[in-house]
C-alpha cells in the first residue's frame, strides 16, 4: 500500500524502484536514463544524453525517498558526472577510476520505503545514482 509513512509523515513515492528527491513536503523523481557503455583500452567510459537533468535541486546535500520493489537500495551507487560535447559522462580507469559518492540508506517503512542521503556536500553540477552492476541511472542536477 502506498501512502503515508507513519514512522516520518512523508508520502511514499508513487513510483517503485525510481528515487525522489525530497524538497521540503515535495517529493521529485530524478531522470531515469540509460547510460551507453563505451570500452576502451583500460577505460570503460558512460555516457548519458543531454547536457543537464531534468530534476534539479538546490540542496548539496540532497535526501532522497526510494520505494524499493527489484531494485536495492543499498547497491546504489551515486556518482559526479563530467559535462562534454552536450553530454553527461563519467569515466571508469584502472589507473584512475571513478570513487562513488558516500551515501546512507535507512528502512523508513515495512512497504520497503527507504531513505538515502548524501553523507558530504555536493559541488554544484550533475549526478548520477546507478545500482551496482547496471547502465541504468539516476540523474539529477545540484545548482
Amino acid at each position: 500500500m502506498r501512502g503515508l509513512c507513519p514512522e516520518v509523515r512523508w508520502t511514499a513515492p508513487s513510483k517503485p524502484d525510481v528515487p525522489y528527491l525530497k524538497h521540503a513536503d515535495n517529493l521529485i523523481p530524478v531522470e531515469v536514463a540509460q547510460a551507453k557503455e563505451e570500452k576502451r583500452k583500460d577505460d570503460t567510459l558512460y555516457t548519458i544524453e543531454g547536457a543537464n537533468s531534468s530534476a534539479k535541486t538546490p540542496l548539496a546535500e540532497p535526501i532522497f525517498l526510494f520505494q524499493s520493489e527489484k531494485l536495492q537500495p543499498d547497491k546504489l551507487q551515486l556518482f559526479k558526472l563530467d559535462i562534454k560535447n552536450g553530454h553527461r559522462e563519467v569515466l571508469f580507469s584502472k589507473r584512475k577510476g571513478a570513487m562513488p559518492i558516500r551515501v546512507e540508506v535507512t528502512r523508513l517503512s515495512s512497504d520497503n520505503v527507504f531513505k538515502i542521503e548524501v553523507d558530504e556536500q555536493l559541488a554544484a553540477g550533475e549526478y548520477s545514482l546507478s545500482p551496482e552492476g547496471s547502465n541504468q541511472v539516476f540523474c539529477f542536477e545540484v545548482f
